[in-house]
């Protein structure tokens, strides 16, 4: 088995040209975007020539804790056995700048946590407008002038002069009052045993929570039919990111991820593919549906949220028997 289709040298991705992975690319995806730290490592693998799919098996032992669904990752086990990825913290003790540019010729790349008021491809939402954080992988740096090309959320993106300052807090704009989470990525793909795939995802999936995520994700949202009409807007778009979008596109990550199960010989592992979708899509309608309960309006996600309930417990119960 093997997940990589060539290698990329991304030092010298031109984002003018780079076509995005087909999860970010695909107009009929339910949910385009999922969180930043997934949708970072789909585009960081597809950029260096791997497929990003099996890295997604994290998505089979989700759970929803009773306030907010779990922020899918891809695990650094997984990553290291399967794709030969090490990712470790960098322990900052320079500037950041400095620590970033220094990246390549130690032979690796970093993550790192900035403000989205800086990413121009945030435009519409955060840029200029939201200090949110948000996790990049810098591809190249050129400091003297002023630019950088980087990989964030869905694709890859460039900024340059104002935008170069404040994202590393220099020149005006020396404003990190703390030092961001900062991670190493070191390819190592000799160390990469693509053939233990199957074995890690059937390990994630007997981590999967005793009982239904959905059931509990179900209590949250009609509990919260009660308060989020006081709550204002802003916070009810920050609780439907943490549990009816998260919840859907990891269902729909996870509908990906059964094809490709499929594909390399888990026979019948597809089948969980229309159940998931129907997860992805059903959370999209909750999640409208509490849109309108945010602004006082009465409605009742019931059935919706038993359907998916149901379909959850019976996508995962088609990949057990796939892995048996």
């Amino acid at each position: 088995m093997t997940l990589a289709n060539e290698t990329h040298d991304v030092a010298v991705l031109d984002p003018d040209t780079y076509r995005a992975h087909h999860i970010h690319t695909d107009e009929s995806r339910i949910w385009s975007e999922t969180n930043c730290y997934v949708d970072l490592w789909i585009e960081i693998l597809h950029a260096s020539g791997y497929d990003p799919v099996p890295s997604l098996m994290s998505t089979l032992s989700a759970d929803h804790d009773g306030q907010q669904w779990t922020f899918i990752k891809p695990e650094q086990a997984d990553l290291r056995t399967v794709y030969g990825v090490e990712v470790t913290e960098e322990a900052l003790w320079r500037p950041i700048l400095d620590t970033v540019e220094a990246g390549p010729g130690r032979g690796l790349l970093h993550t790192v946590e900035v403000d989205s008021w800086w990413l121009p491809d945030t435009a519409g939402s955060d840029y200029r407008t939201a200090h949110v954080k948000t996790t990049i992988v810098p591809l190249s740096v050129d400091r003297d002038a002023r630019r950088m090309t980087y990989l964030h959320n869905a694709g890859a993106h460039r900024l340059v002069d104002d935008d170069f300052d404040g994202v590393f807090g220099i020149g005006p704009h020396d404003e990190l009052v703390l030092p961001p989470y900062v991670e190493q990525i070191r390819f190592a793909p000799e160390r990469a045993r693509p053939d233990r795939a199957v074995e890690l995802v059937a390990a994630h999936l007997r981590r999967r929570p005793v009982g239904n995520p959905i059931d509990r994700l179900s209590d949250s949202v009609h509990a919260a039919t009660a308060w989020l009409p006081n709550a204002g807007l802003e916070t009810f778009h920050r609780w439907a990111f943490t549990t009816l979008r998260q919840c859907g596109s990891t269902a729909e990550l996870a509908s990906d991820l059964v094809v490709w199960l499929d594909r390399f010989g888990v026979n019948g592992a597809a089948a969980a593919r229309e159940p998931l979708l129907e997860v992805a899509s059903g959370a999209k309608t909750v999640q409208f549906a509490m849109a309108r309960a945010a602004r006082g309006r009465s409605v009742d996600p019931s059935a919706t949220l038993i359907a998916m309930a149901s379909a959850w417990a019976g996508a995962l119960d088609t990949v057990a028997d796939a892995l048996r």
